[in-house]
């Protein structure tokens, strides 16, 4: 059952071998009937460089309008950070004020 089933060598194919015959006999048409003799391919156009000037171009008006958001983006971002902080601050102190009060009413059975 667990033994690998091997072929007999006389149906194993050889190394050199292979299990598809080549393909022989086939001949393709010419790409066209006509005949003449082939010309050189035109020359590639040269392409023309762009003028050289900066990418983005900022206005006094743009300028005040992306200084005005990045200002909000700050503003904002900060604001989650330090809600999140104070969550977590918050979080801490009640949890070490419930440990307080368990760890005294564990603690008095004790002291009487």
């Amino acid at each position: 059952m667990f033994t690998p089933k091997i072929p007999p060598p006389d149906t194993a194919p050889t190394p050199g071998t292979s299990l598809v015959p080549p393909l022989t006999g086939l001949v393709h048409p010419p790409a066209c009937t006509c005949h003449h003799t082939p010309t050189a391919p035109a020359p590639a156009p040269v392409p023309v460089a762009p003028p050289n000037r900066p990418a983005v171009q900022f206005t006094p008006g743009s300028l005040l309008v992306a200084a005005a958001g990045g200002t909000a983006v700050v503003l904002v971002v900060g604001t989650v950070l330090v809600s999140m902080l104070l969550a977590t601050a918050i979080t801490a102190a009640s949890v070490a004020v419930c440990a307080v009060i368990l760890r005294s009413l564990l603690n008095s059975p004790n002291n009487r």
